[in-house]
């Protein structure tokens, strides 16, 4: 938080009058960074408080038309006659913020989260040895750290994904004990191999060094940004005099992500979906059964094909891991080669661009490749791998009609039932990638009707 934020306490300008104008017309002085804001009744009692990536964007939303005839904020909106805000130095803090002044000064009209239970919490298993991160809605009593409750499980979760980035730790549900010596035989899941995790599952830090990760991610949480910075910086400066440089570029690196927070986009892009009517490791074990995989299957990636009006195609592809999505290995393509609407040549030419890449740059294939829709379309995409001369990993296709999954070389599709995880699962890859290629049509489409 800056040392220049507004005082909750503070008292109008000379002359002017408490009142809805007044905060309406204070609001427009508000800066366009991240923070907090603050109404209050014209006692003086805060009655809401929100975060806001733009505070002067989103706390002005409240004084527009549209905010009186919303049913949420309709009821109280009359009641503001002051606003004042707290600037942060990102969203990540802004949200942290939030949560925080919520549970301190329970505003009435915040009263959904003042104490109610089912709005996720941020949860640290103290007691464990390795210490896992996790969104809860069912806090434990006992030897947990929380934090909460947030208004939003969509930003807790982009949150948490940026902190993964900087602070490395787990979100598995693994019970690790440093003593015991399987766990050095033990695979990794792929958050290690991207570095968002330090692998204690396989012992590649000892338990002080992670716990002292642990307990810089709560001096973040608790709000001690800077103290944070000041301390890695000191580490930093030691290491680099006692000629530790991989420990001194490591907590450069984290330097560096912290005083960059603030670039690290909207907290919903980066979120998981909040609810899973799936259970991943189920699903992952039934497809390894249904498909005869030597191996449970870790990475699917999902392919999915839009069209414009005018005829001009997209193509969407997502990335599970660990049947979870995982927003930064999504990716859009913008179809080149194909005039008119042909989804059998664009699954061809998307497939093509896309492991010819991989293969390439000698990255990691996916365990599985879902293409969207039946036989012709799992054909179109067997044909790129044969015609660049690159073995496939084990590519099906769901066709939505019967959601029947379709494998090269059967004539007939294997059905599952409705209930099966596994088929639970690639509808819910099947249904990812269908929402993100629509998703990029749409922003295709208003850029196109701006242009004209």
């Amino acid at each position: 938080m800056s040392e220049n934020s507004e005082s909750a306490n503070n008292a109008p300008e000379s002359g002017a009058e408490l009142g809805f104008e007044y905060a309406a017309a204070k609001v427009r002085t508000f800066p366009q960074t991240p923070g907090v804001y603050l109404m209050k009744d014209a006692a003086g009692r805060v009655i809401y408080i929100g975060k806001a990536k733009n505070l002067r964007s989103r706390a002005g939303s409240y004084f527009l038309k549209a905010a009186a005839e919303e049913q949420r904020t309709a009821d109280w909106i009359g009641e503001i006659a002051d606003i004042d805000f707290m600037d942060c130095d990102s969203e990540v803090d802004a949200l942290l913020m939030e949560s925080r002044l919520i549970k301190d000064i329970q505003p009435k009209n915040n009263k959904d989260l003042k104490d109610d239970k089912t709005f996720p919490y941020l949860m640290i298993t103290t007691r464990e040895e390795f210490p896992r991160i996790e969104v809860t809605r069912e806090p434990r009593d006992r030897g947990v750290k929380l934090y909460g409750p947030f208004p939003s499980a969509g930003a807790l979760r982009g949150a948490i994904q940026v902190l993964q980035r900087i602070f490395r730790f787990r979100t598995c549900s693994l019970d690790i004990t440093e003593g015991d010596e399987r766990w050095k035989w033990f695979r990794p899941c792929l958050l290690a191999s991207i570095d968002q995790c330090t692998a204690p599952c396989n012992l590649r830090i000892s338990k002080e060094d992670y716990r002292q990760d642990i307990r810089r991610l709560q001096t973040f949480l608790d709000g001690g940004s800077k103290k944070l910075l000041n301390e890695l910086r000191g580490e930093m400066m030691e290491a680099s005099k006692a000629l530790q440089f991989e420990k001194a570029a490591k907590l450069r690196d984290e330097i560096r992500m912290l005083e960059k927070l603030d670039e690290r986009g909207d907290l919903e892009t980066h979120a998981q979906p909040e609810v899973f009517y799936v259970d991943p490791k189920k699903g992952l074990t039934g497809l390894r059964k249904v498909l005869s995989l030597k191996e449970t299957p870790r990475v699917i990636e999902g392919v999915d094909i839009a069209h414009l009006s005018g005829g001009e195609t997209v193509a969407s592809l997502v990335q599970f891991i660990d049947g979870l999505p995982f927003k930064p290995g999504y990716r859009r393509f913008r179809i080149k080669d194909v005039k008119g609407i042909d989804d059998y040549r664009s699954i061809y030419e998307v497939v093509s661009r896309r492991f010819r890449s991989l293969s390439d740059n000698q990255e990691k294939f996916p365990d599985i490749l879902l293409i969207d829709g039946g036989k012709g379309q799992l054909n179109s995409a067997m044909a790129a791998f044969r015609d660049q001369e690159i073995t496939p990993p084990t590519v099906i296709s769901l066709a939505k009609r019967d959601e029947e999954i379709f494998v090269p070389g059967e004539s007939e599709p294997i059905r599952l039932s409705r209930n099966a995880f596994a088929l639970r699962l690639l509808q819910y890859v099947r249904d990812e990638s269908h929402r993100f290629a629509q998703h990029y049509h749409h922003i295709l489409r208003s850029k196109s009707t701006l242009e004209r």
